[in-house]
């Protein structure tokens, strides 16, 4: 496909409909309507003479002929983009920073990592979720960085490796006492007797626990759910039962003796977060203060 008797705007709103994966998050990324995109991108297959997008019940999917076409024009339109730059706000001040991850890193670790940044100037904007949803908002332009609890699927969003979070076995010292020794001895099969608190009811960092630490698949039920894992960690620290949590979100209980660990394996399950940002679009210099702030932060996990 010659790409050069193409129309620009045409292009720019091509690639947005590829990297967003739909016509509304490219709508969205450009401040034009869902119709408008939908308008242009008839025009440009038409002009083209072949299709680029399959229309899916949710979103659309490239062709070939896109691949071949985004490979083309991204990195041209990319620096078209950087030299127009990013539209200051009036008075001269940088547009915010659309931060969103897990709420448990963005409030215990990252906030506080920020905060000479925004004593600097630098405006925030968070927001909290689980990951995919917040990658697909990510996609359609709600938010500059996310911090993701896995590396994003496809080909639209670049993703760095941000650090590494290792998980534990913990108890308040009432039930560490209990446990401890009979774990050792016997396995996981005695930690059925006291409650367990997790983050959902279908115990997703526990049940990876014990897949890698015992081998073998959880059948013990949740005594308490908590969707945020600051209020695990906090009914844990009082006494109410046994989790599995982040090694740096329980590190000064830890620390302190508040919390006991209750098996510590030589090689203890390990999850990687990603840090998510979305290429292409002109970007506000403090995006790249914030993000790396936050792998310099990652550093100290």
């Amino acid at each position: 496909m010659d790409s050069s008797s193409l129309d620009l705007n045409l292009l720019r709103t091509f690639l947005a409909v590829y990297r967003s994966g739909s016509f509304t998050g490219a709508g969205q990324l450009l401040g034009l309507s869902q119709p408008t995109v939908t308008t242009q991108m008839r025009t440009l297959e038409r002009q083209a003479g072949r299709e680029l997008f399959e229309r899916l019940p949710r979103g659309v999917a490239p062709t070939a002929v896109a691949d071949e076409l985004a490979a083309r024009v991204a990195a041209p339109l990319d620096e078209l983009a950087a030299v127009a730059g990013p539209h200051p706000l009036p008075g001269g001040r940088a547009e915010p920073v659309h931060l969103a991850g897990p709420a448990e890193f963005l409030c215990t670790s990252a906030l506080p990592a920020l905060a000479p940044l925004v004593a600097e100037g630098v405006r925030l904007r968070v927001a909290t979720g689980l990951t995919e949803p917040l990658l697909d908002e990510l996609r359609a332009g709600r938010h500059d960085l996310v911090v993701a609890t896995a590396r994003p699927r496809g080909r639209t969003l670049s993703a760095v490796p941000l650090g590494d979070e290792e998980f534990v076995l913990v108890a308040a010292p009432v039930w560490a006492e209990r446990l401890r020794e009979p774990l050792a001895v016997e396995g996981p099969v005695v930690l059925h007797s006291a409650p367990l608190v997790t983050y959902a009811e279908d115990l997703p960092i526990a049940r990876r626990y014990w897949r890698h630490v015992f081998g073998r698949r959880l059948s013990c039920p949740a005594a308490v759910t908590v969707p945020d894992l600051r209020g695990v960690l906090a009914a844990v620290t009082a006494g109410a039962g046994f989790t599995v949590l982040p090694r740096y979100l329980c590190a000064d209980q830890l620390a302190s003796g508040a919390l006991v660990p209750l098996h510590e394996p030589e090689d203890p399950p390990i999850n990687t977060a990603f840090l998510v940002q979305r290429p292409g679009r002109p970007e506000n210099p403090d995006v790249a203060r914030v993000r790396d702030c936050l792998l310099h932060t990652a550093r100290s996990w």
